[in-house]
């Protein structure tokens, strides 16, 4: 069967490669599941590892098979897999595997202290861009009928889903905590995604992000009930003035310096999550001393999140229900450029390098059974 795979380390190496049909007894104790991968969810990361900017092989292989925001349906199952799981059932897995910390031993692998973590088809496990795929059904969650359509964004929805969850069980220490207004800084997939979460939380949500509106990304934010704010209108600390103080800021902009801004505009007792992976050598001057005196007087928390766990990937799949209830069709509007076949590697790549009006590029693999 057919795959995109790279070779780590060698900078466009995207290529297909044929590869041996898995099976379910590759997976002990009878918890394998053999899915048909029906889509695959593509973005910056698969960008950077085609340009070798990270990213290794398993152990006994030159390649790794790429892609880690999969939708797919099971094949067959093993004779010990629970029976939420079967022929037919449309399926999410999750990314990272387990390491060696005490966190990974518990299924916090997404908080692992291990230096070297294990990712599908980013790091040391093969992903998803492929025909078929098999995994023991611990790492599977399944989805209902009514996601067949979305299913896909539900990776990148649990990026949001762990920081929310992260913020609300910080919060816990306030025993009354009850957060009204948020703000997400950038308008991007994540930032997208983000404030669905808050708005189907009760929040009032600000998108503070850097182009005017209106644009397809602006007007999705005001389909939710959001405000849409831009950053050559007014600077954050404005519009914190105007539509704050926030409860919680959800940093998903990839611009370091908005942290700063962030952190100097958040309200009192409130949580700034960073979801933004930020390469290079940016450096700027802050408001070191107000930010400081801020944060202490105003028993504030900044938080960093990266990966999800199995809980948020469940929380994320509720999410999706109930937005398709509360917004019908706007997941579907978030699908925008659609590749046929995983032949097609060359166009995928193409988009996510030139196609600025995408929100989610992704391919279609196979249709479903």
């Amino acid at each position: 069967m057919k795959a995109i795979t790279v070779y780590p380390g060698k900078p466009n190496s995207m290529h297909l490669e044929e590869i041996p049909m898995p099976e379910v007894m590759d997976i002990p104790n009878g918890q394998g599941v053999l899915v048909k991968v029906l889509r695959v969810g593509v973005d910056g990361t698969d960008k950077e590892i085609n340009a070798a900017e990270y990213g290794m092989a398993p152990e006994g292989y030159n390649f790794l098979i790429t892609g880690h925001e999969n939708f797919g349906q099971v094949k067959e199952v093993g004779p010990n897999v629970t029976d939420t799981i079967k022929p037919g059932t449309f399926v999410v897995a999750t990314v990272r595997r387990p390491g060696h910390s005490i966190y990974d031993q518990i299924g916090l692998q997404d908080m692992t202290t291990d230096d070297v973590y294990f990712e599908r088809g980013i790091n040391l496990r093969h992903g998803y861009l492929t025909e078929y795929y098999v995994e023991d059904a611990q790492y599977l969650v399944p989805l209902p009928e009514t996601l067949r359509e979305v299913g896909v964004l539900l990776e990148p929805t649990t990026v949001a889903q762990k920081g929310l969850n992260q913020a609300y069980e910080i919060q816990r220490r306030l025993k009354v905590w009850q957060p009204r207004r948020a703000a997400v800084v950038g308008a991007g997939t994540i930032g997208l995604l983000a404030t669905l979460g808050m708005r189907l939380r009760g929040l009032e949500v600000t998108c503070y992000s850097r182009r005017l509106p209106p644009y397809q990304n602006s007007n999705l934010m005001t389909e939710l009930g959001a405000h849409y704010v831009s950053s050559q209108q007014m600077t954050l600390k404005e519009a914190s003035e105007t539509y704050g103080p926030f409860d919680i800021i959800f940093e998903a902009s990839g611009f370091s310096p908005l942290v700063f801004q962030a952190a100097e505009a958040l309200g009192k007792n409130g949580v700034l999550v960073l979801s933004s992976v930020t390469g290079g050598e940016k450096k700027v001057e802050v408001n070191a001393d107000m930010i400081n005196q801020g944060f202490v007087l105003g028993n504030k928390v900044m938080v960093g999140t990266v990966n999800a766990s199995r809980a948020d990937f469940v929380s994320g799949v509720n999410d999706l229900v109930k937005a398709e209830a509360f917004y019908p069709r706007w997941l579907n509007k978030l699908l925008t450029t659609r590749v046929e076949g995983l032949e097609n590697y060359a166009e995928m790549l193409r988009h996510l390098t030139e196609d600025k009006e995408a929100i989610k590029v992704y391919v279609e693999v196979a249709q479903q059974m």
